[in-house]
């Protein structure tokens, strides 16, 4: 019986959360820039590529 109502309550809510989220206004609005809530949206930032030299951990040529 509790298996029962386990299954229940957490499909109910997940499907709840479903629902509001298909309900959103912002749902299909690709081309704003606010739709983050206020918070502007970063770029994303390009990491370059550290090659370790002979004293970080290299290995040596044999």
């Amino acid at each position: 019986m509790v298996d029962i109502f386990a299954l229940a309550l957490s499909h109910g809510l997940l499907a709840l959360a479903a629902l509001r989220l298909l309900a959103r206004v912002d749902l299909d609005d690709e081309g704003r820039g606010d739709a983050g809530g206020g918070r502007k949206a970063r770029p994303a930032q390009r990491r370059k590529m550290r090659v370790p030299t002979q004293g970080e951990g290299a290995q040596p040529d044999a």
